[in-house]
């Protein structure tokens, strides 16, 4: 007789299991478990956990449940081997569709697009590449440092990234900050960088990033520069690698170096200012309200225009561009971030004067 191949067994989708099998026995019998136990030779505990499904049936309490009740022993071994079969197929099919669910939410093509990630060939690669992209070993283990991390990000609370992109962008950042070689932290001397480069935001852009970067891995801090990645709407973020090594990076997603040289400032005050158990990732840095980010858009206004020298400038009701030329020059910065400024506070239109500000490539 032809053994009965896969393609044309009958697989139920259900299963019953054992315990309930004999659940109905020993009601047919009116045996009692403790009586059903102690006929069997068994402790009740062990033919109560085999009912509730918390023990399997093995052989050897087969052939008692065989003697007690009538029911061969092969019987009770076919009930459990395919009850265990059912469970088996239902996690499969559940962790097949979990790390599909788990791969769909990554920006893949765009790692994939970015050399990041080599495209894969099937899920299970999909998987694997993704675990040594965030290097961990499991996807359990990603929950545990990643996902699960997400709670540690303090965001914009009027635009929500994607927690996946989120990380995903994060990791980024991680990855060219390793690359980076840094010295130990060291306040002051971070403190001092901060001045060198407000004076660099006169320099064409490119050759002041340059500066900027090798400024900050003196004083402890990795300077990392990441397009953003789909389903993320992030300016900056600052967090800290080690105790002796920060990060700050940056999006530059406005398109514009006044946008980009305040979000540096921001995302250098959550350095000095703040927590280095959190991951401070701004969407939106000028307005969020909340305390801690309101604390690094002062900081950031202040080192770039002393508040009072600010004062008396807005003062003057600035509208033109050679005022704004002449004042930006007197601060020794970019007059495009002069522009932001006055346009983030109400006193110039968005529309007016945007030929100051750069434009990123």
């Amino acid at each position: 007789m032809e053994r009965a191949t896969p393609t044309n067994q009958f697989i139920p989708n259900y299963a019953i299991p054992p315990g309930a099998v004999l659940a109905e026995h020993l009601d047919v019998h009116e045996l009692s478990h403790t009586e059903f136990a102690r006929r069997c030779g068994r402790s009740q505990k062990l033919i109560s956990d085999i009912i509730a499904g918390k023990a399997p049936l093995e052989p050897e309490t087969a052939l008692q449940f065989e003697k007690v009740l009538g029911v061969d022993a092969s019987i009770w071994l076919a009930i459990e081997g395919e009850y265990k079969l059912h469970r088996a197929r239902e996690a499969e099919a559940h962790s097949a569709s979990e790390l599909s669910a788990w791969v769909g939410r990554f920006p893949l093509r765009h790692l994939v697009a970015r050399g990041l990630i080599q495209q894969p060939k099937t899920e299970a690669e999909a998987v694997s590449r993704l675990l040594a992209f965030f290097r961990v070993g499991s996807v359990d283990a990603w929950h545990q440092q990643y996902r699960k991390a997400t709670v540690a990000y303090r965001h914009s609370s009027r635009v929500k990234s994607d927690d996946v992109a989120l990380a995903t962008w994060l990791r980024l950042g991680e990855l060219e900050a390793e690359a980076q070689e840094c010295s130990e932290y060291h306040e002051p001397t971070f403190r001092q960088a901060l001045k060198d480069i407000r004076k660099l935001t006169r320099l064409e852009i490119k050759h002041a990033l340059s500066e900027s970067r090798r400024l900050c891995n003196q004083a402890g801090v990795a300077l990392a520069i990441v397009e953003s990645v789909p389903k993320t709407a992030l300016s900056g973020a600052a967090w800290w690698l080690t105790p002796r090594k920060a990060i700050i990076e940056l999006s530059g997603r406005h398109k514009s170096d006044d946008h980009l040289w305040f979000s540096f400032f921001h995302e250098a005050a959550h350095i000095l200012l703040h927590s280095k158990k959190h991951v401070f990732a701004d969407e939106n840095t000028r307005n969020d309200s909340s305390k801690i980010e309101a604390e690094a858009n002062a900081w950031a206004e202040a080192i770039l225009v002393p508040r009072n020298q600010w004062a008396e400038f807005v003062a003057s009701t600035p509208r033109n561009e050679q005022m704004v030329r002449r004042f930006a020059e007197q601060q020794g910065i970019a007059p495009g971030i002069i522009v932001g400024m006055l346009q983030h506070h109400g006193h110039l239109p968005w529309t007016h004067l945007n030929n100051l500000k750069v434009k990123l490539g």
